[in-house]
């Protein structure tokens, strides 16, 4: 059973798939910064020793002997409402922060570090007692729009990854509405159901680039009935869908056999975007859709089982898409 909070089914805002950057730290003597936003599972190897002790695969900071905290500022790959933090300890035993505190500020462009100092930081995380060794989760809410935060550990030790769930907010100025990819996260897609996520988050179908392997793809269990499995995602907003790319890279013997589209569309019901399709294994397939209606959510339909890298739906917004999208941001603003 799966005792983790609902919220970190969202995307990891901070993770370096999305571009997230660990731009500064007040240390970073034993492990460097950089690794807080990597998106693996962190690893450890006993007895790994360098120049300055065990390697560890986190940011750890040299023991304090005068007052003060250390500190470090990620921006985020995805800016967008945070939901929750966890600051993962993993490995970190006998130096891990005693306590933690997170903020976060929202800041147009692309400032510097030095520029952040001067921001106005909200605080997500109250310090709060961490454990080591440990996910330490910390709920947070909340419908502001965030493109940076900053861990404060107190008053020194080790954090293996910081993860920032929540919801992608984009900023409407920097996208052509007219042609994007309605389903891609960081235009404000949003996962809203999946049949099967046994072995990979159906999130990895609409990040960026390509899947290096099987792992950032979707991925569900073998099916063992009649069944078939399906992932739904609201789009960015209401739109005409016009090109669809199946994307089963890196899956051979796991790719799915035919996989089929379909569309909520403003009453509600469900239409056929793209009937049931034979794919072959290891391809990007691109289908040119017919002239469909506006749609507001897609589901994805695999037969029987298997994985996808990545699912891309490009078209273009409708008015009330665009309303929709561009009220969302300015509300996320105030």
């Amino acid at each position: 059973m799966n005792d983790r909070p609902e919220w970190t089914a969202l995307p990891d805002l901070a993770s370096r798939k999305f571009g997230g950057t660990v731009m500064w730290a007040t240390d970073e003597l034993f492990a460097e910064k950089e690794n807080l936003v990597n998106p693996w599972v962190p690893a450890h190897r006993a007895e790994t020793f360098g120049p300055k002790g065990q390697v560890y695969d986190g940011w750890e900071t040299r023991r304090h002997r005068e007052p003060g905290d250390d500190q470090a500022i990620v921006r985020l790959g995805l800016a967008g409402a945070i939901t929750g933090v966890i600051v993962d300890t993993a490995f970190f035993k006998g130096n891990y922060p005693p306590f933690v505190s997170v903020e976060a500020c929202a800041v147009d462009g692309y400032p510097n570090a030095a520029e952040l100092s001067e921001a106005d930081w909200d605080v997500l995380v109250k310090r709060g007692a961490a454990a080591g060794h440990t996910e330490n989760f910390f709920e947070v809410g909340g419908s502001k729009r965030y493109t940076h935060v900053r861990l404060t550990m107190h008053p020194d030790g080790g954090v293996a990854r910081l993860r920032v769930h929540g919801t992608p907010i984009p900023d409407p100025r920097l996208l052509d509405l007219g042609a994007l990819d309605l389903a891609a996260l960081e235009n404000g897609a949003v996962v809203t159901g999946c049949s099967n996520m046994f072995y990979s988050s159906p999130n990895n179908l609409f990040s960026p680039g390509l899947a290096a392997h099987q792992a950032e793809g979707w991925e569900t269990a073998r099916r063992r009935d009649d069944g078939n499995d399906w992932v739904t995602v609201r789009l960015a907003g209401a739109g005409v869908v016009r090109f669809a790319e199946f994307d089963n890279s890196n899956l051979k013997g796991n790719a799915p056999g035919w996989a089929s589209l379909s569309g909520r569309d403003g009453d509600g019901e469900w239409v056929e975007l793209l009937p049931k399709t034979r794919l072959q294994p290891d391809t990007r397939h691109r289908f040119a859709l017919a002239e469909g209606p506006e749609v507001t959510e897609v589901r994805l339909d695999i037969y029987p089982d298997g994985g996808m890298a990545r699912l891309r739906l490009f078209g273009a917004l409708s008015e009330r898409g665009r309303a929709d999208l561009t009220s969302r941001f300015e509300a996320a603003r105030s």
